[in-house]
């Protein structure tokens, strides 16, 4: 039979590979397991060896409620793409040697002789201390010495309580070794009485819970960590909405431009937020009457997500508008954008397509940086019109925009959108033909406010990576 100063630590069965649940329920197998054997260990205080079963027993449910709330917390936290990778590394940390921070900590143990002042030490505890065997164990007098100034008064009313009350030792301390390594020990121990009951000996566990400790400590800085940047996310998400909310237009619904007049357009748009991310883009929408009885249309979107992105797209719409306003046609308007990015002190690209509609002679005239094409709706079909030529905005200096005209009859529809509609991601081709396709329904609704509602309808459930804006306008009899 082994001594009870030994310290076996049987080899642990490999957990079942796959997601933290499966490894949840294997940690709760063993519990009950060790439940089991913690019932069979009950036997008399005299017997030393049942003594050392059971107070490896209580170490053991300590190490495995340790890891079943560390897993529960892993489960809780993760994304389920996560889960497998934080799997493998809590089997990992099981398999892993005591000396490269496993959870299954060294344990030592020791026993204090208070009739001959008898000290015996396990081998392991040697190794947990730094000490060698030649020296002989600590004594209780000398034990204080290496341990923490903070922590030696615990120490000291933990022993105290054990040897004056007989209250059992349960209680953790730190330790810095002669070789200036910190350790953190987790000591049970209990008093041995004799025939008479007085206390002869002490005995005690020690795990060596260091690896354990500072991995609690790393969650609890990574948790904090989170906290502090979600909370800051959400405040960045916040100001980017109030942003956008306060640069684009305020009207909701339908709006008519000119307000009178044959030819006025009934106009109606829409922002779609991404469905993949909770960040704000930097997409815009705009119609304005302009001084001379003409109308603004326009969309577009900024690299980005964000405050930083929406902060550049109200910089450019005021622009925008403040120039359309000015009078400067659709073409040189984008040269003095393209112009704008350039000079701001964060660079970003842009696309964008500027519209003026001539009520009066249904003209529009349009540019574009780098961005789809308005769709015209007539008689049931519908097609892009031809883009005059224009790179992405910021993309280099001193581009020139090339402008086209049109004239519009009435009852045609035009449509102008950002690519995040027809576009689930990057790496897929704009989905375009399925908008033209709408052609004949969209040629029966009356208002521009109802085809924007069914587009939406037909778009907006879809997975999108990016946010995405339609704006409508339906030419006036």
């Amino acid at each position: 039979m082994p001594s009870h100063l030994f310290a076996d630590r049987p080899a642990p069965q490999p957990p079942e590979r796959g997601t933290v649940d499966a490894l949840i329920t294997q940690t709760r197998r063993l519990r009950g397991g060790l439940d089991a054997v913690r019932r069979e260990a009950l036997v008399d205080d005299d017997d030393a060896q049942g003594r050392w079963q059971r107070a490896l027993c209580d170490l053991a449910a300590h190490q495995l409620d340790d890891l079943g709330s560390h897993l529960g917390q892993l489960r809780e936290g993760l994304t389920a793409e996560e889960e497998d990778a934080a799997a493998l590394a809590a089997e990992s940390a099981l398999h892993a040697e005591p000396d490269t921070g496993s959870l299954l900590s060294r344990v030592g143990s020791a026993e204090w002789n208070l009739l001959t002042d008898e000290v015996s030490w396990s081998q392991e505890l040697f190794e947990i201390f730094g000490r060698s065997p030649a020296g002989g164990g600590m004594s209780l007098d000398e034990l204080p010495t290496m341990v923490f100034a903070e922590d030696q008064a615990l120490l000291t009313a933990m022993v105290t309580a054990c040897l004056v009350d007989g209250r059992p030792i349960d209680g953790e301390f730190r330790i810095v070794r002669a070789d200036g390594g910190v350790r953190t020990l987790h000591m049970m121990g209990e008093p041995v009485l004799d025939a008479d009951g007085c206390t002869a000996s002490m005995w005690a566990v020690l795990r060596d819970v260091s690896e354990l400790r500072r991995s609690q400590r790393a969650v609890r800085e990574s948790r904090d960590c989170l906290q502090r940047q979600r909370r800051i996310a959400q405040t960045e998400h916040r100001l980017a909405v109030e942003l956008q909310e306060a640069v684009l237009p305020p009207w909701r619904g339908s709006l008519r431009l000119p307000h009178g007049g044959p030819g006025a357009l009934d106009i109606a748009a829409h922002y779609l937020p991404s469905t993949s991310s909770a960040l704000i883009g930097g997409d815009w929408y705009d119609a304005l009457e302009l001084p001379d009885g003409a109308s603004l249309l326009t969309v577009g979107d900024l690299t980005g997500h964000g405050v930083t992105a929406t902060g550049a797209m109200a910089m450019l719409l005021g622009a925008l508008r403040g120039m359309a306003v000015a009078g400067l046609a659709p073409g040189p308007l984008m040269g003095h954008l393209n112009q704008l990015l350039e000079t701001t002190v964060q660079p970003a690209l842009g696309s964008a397509v500027c519209c003026r509609y001539e009520p009066a002679l249904r003209r529009l005239t349009w540019s574009q940086a780098g961005h789809p094409a308005p769709l015209l709706f007539r008689d049931g079909t519908g097609h892009a019109l031809g883009a005059p030529d224009g790179v992405l905005l910021g993309a280099t200096h001193g581009a020139a925009y090339e402008q086209a005209e049109l004239t519009l009859r009435a009852g045609d529809l035009l449509v102008l959108h950002t690519d995040g509609l027809t576009r689930r991601s990057a790496s897929e081709e704009s989905q375009q033909r399925r908008l033209l396709d709408l052609a004949p329904l969209l040629d029966g609704v009356r208002t521009a406010q109802d085809c924007v509602r069914m587009i939406t309808e037909e778009f907006g459930e879809r997975e999108r990576e990016d946010d995405a804006c339609v704006l409508v306008a339906r030419i006036g009899s």
